[in-house]
């Protein structure tokens, strides 16, 4: 049987390179890299070799990149660190409805300690509008996050147009770009972002090892106490073998991205969608037409449940989700389905398919054979009534 893998916006593989690049770090070049002697300082050296790879990818300073254990991390990280050093300036803080949780969860957490949080509707696209965030801003505004991009629809959103409107009030910004760091280019700079976060695992790079980036003059308060490393930002020994495999991964990326690697992504992404919809009836696609990220193909299948579809595609050797993979257990409907604005009973009918550089053609059709005849069997069997005329 066929084994086919199409969920990469919840982890990629690790990239043969990438790991071949780790390996002695596990076993011969093993040294804490706060050490003095040349079994740390050899580890050190990897860690600041990485760290300019990194940079370098998005457009920073290498002194501006701060390792973490994930996107995850990086988050909670911008978000409180912010708030707590902050909050003698203001308490409110802006984000959006379609947040990845790490950002969700970390607002909510901060609501419960006095601070107050706007979280921003999206057209149903996903699209946040430049203008809500100006009209949010007040004088307590501290802090605005809103995403790159969308991690169950792939909706890429307009960061450098609602930069210029954060900075303009001077306000600290950050940007959630799991799902958009060695997909798309990157410059931060030209985002017009304070801080951003990153993890490894989503471009071809090791799990456990994330970054955020900081920029310089970010008045920010320390998440992990307990240590000097990363220049006093981040306590805790360094994940050597880790930061040496994301550093390799940000060089691959871009190489990657040079080469136009994504734009033959976006090609198989969009015969991907076409084909479906062409074969089977009563479907929409979730998220921007266009203004998509590069493997993204989100979509909604009538009288139909996501996990029913995730289990057949899976007996057929294809490996899909139902929406974001930190939330894969909750029978609630994803929540950025319902802020796109649709009904709870077609939000559990969605199916994410997200290709990654490795994915062919012949693996495309595979799918556009074989879906059709899932749904189909799947309606037959469904105990769902009515019709909703938004799907067509």
């Amino acid at each position: 049987m066929k084994r086919i893998y199409m969920d990469h916006a919840a982890t990629t593989s690790t990239d043969v390179e990438v790991v071949k690049a780790m390996e002695p770090y596990f076993t011969l070049k093993y040294g804490n890299p706060n050490s003095v002697h040349s079994f740390g300082q050899e580890a050190r050296e990897a860690v600041e070799e990485a760290r300019g790879k990194v940079a370098h990818l998005i457009g920073a300073n290498p002194a501006e990149i701060i390792f973490t254990a994930g996107g995850t991390e990086a988050d909670n990280y911008a978000i409180k660190g912010i708030a707590w050093a902050n909050q003698k300036k203001g308490n409110h803080i802006i984000t959006s409805k379609i947040e990845h949780h790490a950002v969700l969860h970390s607002c909510q957490f901060l609501e419960k300690q006095g601070f107050k949080v706007t979280y921003l509707p999206v057209d149903k696209y996903g699209l946040i509008d430049s203008e809500d965030v100006k009209k949010t801003i007040t004088d307590k505004t501290i802090l605005v996050t809103i995403m790159h991009a969308n991690n169950e629809i792939g909706t890429i959103e307009p960061i450098k147009e609602i930069g210029k409107v954060v900075k303009d009030a001077g306000v600290y910004f950050h940007t959630d770009s799991v799902q958009t760091t060695g997909h798309i280019p990157i410059d931060v700079n030209d985002l017009g972002v304070d801080m951003l976060s990153m993890s490894g695992h989503k471009f071809y790079g090791p799990n456990g090892v994330g970054v955020l980036y900081l920029r310089k003059g970010t008045k920010i308060i320390n998440l992990i106490d307990g240590g000097a490393q990363e220049k006093n930002r981040r306590a805790g020994t360094e994940n050597v073998a880790g930061i040496v495999g994301l550093g390799k991964a940000a060089e691959l990326a871009e190489k990657r991205l040079a080469k136009g690697t994504e734009d033959r992504v976006v090609k198989l992404r969009d015969k991907l969608i076409k084909g479906i919809m062409n074969k089977i009836e009563n479907v929409r696609l979730n998220g921007h037409p266009t203004n998509r990220l590069p493997g993204n193909a989100n979509l909604c299948f009538e009288f139909i449940e996501g996990e029913s579809m995730l289990l057949s595609l899976d007996m057929e050797g294809v490996a899909a989700s139902s929406g974001s993979a930190c939330t894969s257990g909750s029978l609630k409907a994803s929540h950025v389905l319902l802020a796109i604005g649709l009904p709870p009973e077609i939000a559990h009918g969605s199916l994410r398919l997200t290709l990654g550089k490795d994915n062919t053609e012949e693996e495309i059709d595979y799918v556009i054979d074989i879906l059709p005849g899932i749904i189909e069997k799947l309606r037959a069997l469904s105990p769902f009534k009515g019709n909703w005329k938004g799907l067509n």
